[in-house]
C-alpha cells in the first residue's frame, strides 16, 4: 500500500467518503430514534397485565400475537434480506416505488424495534412487583405506574444496550448497498471500482468506521456515568465510613 497513493486518493475522494459516512450515520440516528420507539411501545403493550373483562383479554392477546410475530420474524431474518423483500418486494406486488433513503430508515427502525421491544420487556419484568404493588396502593393506574415510576428505571437500564444496538446500526447500514442507499459501503465500493484498488478505499472505510462507533461509545458511556450518579463510582473515603460506624457500634 503506497501511503502518497493513498493519500492522493483521500484527496480526490474525500467529499463521497464523507457524504457516505454522513449517510450512514443519519439513517443509524434516525432508525435507532424510531425503533426504540416502537420497541418501547410494544415491551410496554407485552407487559399490560391479562384484564378481567373478556373481550379486553381477547384483544390484548391478539395483539400481543401480532407483536410477537413480528418481534420473532425481524429478529430470525437478516436485515439484508428484509431490505430486499420490503424495498423491491412493495413494487412488485403492490406497485409502490419507495424512496431509498426513506425504504433505509423504515428497515432500520422496524428492524431495531424487534430487538427494542425484548430490551424493554425485559427492563419492565426486572423492575420488583414491590414498585407496581406500592404505585397501586396510592391510586395509580396503570399507565400512571408505568409512565412515574417503572418506564424512567427501564429507560436507564436498557441504556446500554440500546447503546449497542446504535453501534450495530452503524455498522449493518452497510448491508443497505443492495438498495441502492449511498451509505458508506456503497460510496467506497464505487471508489474503489473507479481506481481498481481495493485495499486502500475499504481500509479508509474502516477507520471511519471505527472513528463513527468509538465516539458513539465514548458518549454512551458519558451518559451511563451522569445517569448512575458519582456516588457509584467514588469510592473515597468509604471505608473509613465503614470503620468508624462499626467501632461506635462496639
Amino acid at each position: 500500500m503506497s501511503l502518497e497513493w493513498t493519500m492522493q486518493m483521500i484527496m480526490n475522494n474525500w467529499p463521497m467518503f464523507l457524504r457516505g459516512a454522513g449517510m450512514t450515520l443519519l439513517i443509524s440516528i434516525i432508525g435507532t430514534i424510531f425503533g426504540g420507539i416502537i420497541g418501547l411501545i410494544a415491551g410496554v403493550i407485552r407487559t399490560i397485565p391479562v384484564p378481567e373483562r373478556r373481550a379486553k383479554r381477547m384483544l390484548l392477546k391478539t395483539v400481543n400475537m401480532i407483536l410477537t410475530a413480528y418481534i420473532e420474524f425481524f429478529r430470525g431474518t437478516p436485515m439484508i434480506v428484509q431490505a430486499m423483500v420490503i424495498f423491491y418486494g412493495s413494487a412488485l406486488a403492490f406497485g409502490v416505488d419507495m424512496d431509498r433513503t426513506a425504504a433505509a430508515i423504515f428497515i432500520v427502525s422496524i428492524n431495531t424495534g424487534a430487538y427494542m421491544a425484548e430490551f424493554v420487556r425485559g427492563g419492565v419484568i426486572s423492575i420488583e412487583k414491590g414498585q407496581f404493588e406500592a404505585a397501586q396502593a396510592i391510586g395509580m393506574n396503570h399507565v400512571q405506574t408505568m409512565l412515574n415510576v417503572v418506564l424512567p428505571q427501564v429507560i436507564r437500564n436498557i441504556l446500554p444496550a440500546t447503546g449497542n444496538q446504535f453501534i450495530i446500526n452503524i455498522k449493518d447500514t452497510s448491508v443497505l448497498n443492495v438498495i441502492g442507499v449511498t451509505e458508506l459501503y456503497f460510496q467506497t465500493k464505487t471508489v474503489a471500482g473507479i481506481s481498481f484498488k481495493y485495499f486502500e478505499p475499504f481500509f479508509v472505510a474502516c477507520i471511519l468506521y471505527f472513528v463513527m462507533t468509538f465516539t458513539v461509545t465514548l458518549i454512551l458511556r458519558y451518559f451511563e456515568r451522569k445517569l448512575e450518579g458519582p456516588e457509584n463510582y467514588s469510592m473515597i473515603g468509604q471505608p473509613a465510613q465503614v470503620t468508624a460506624t462499626n467501632t461506635k457500634e462496639s
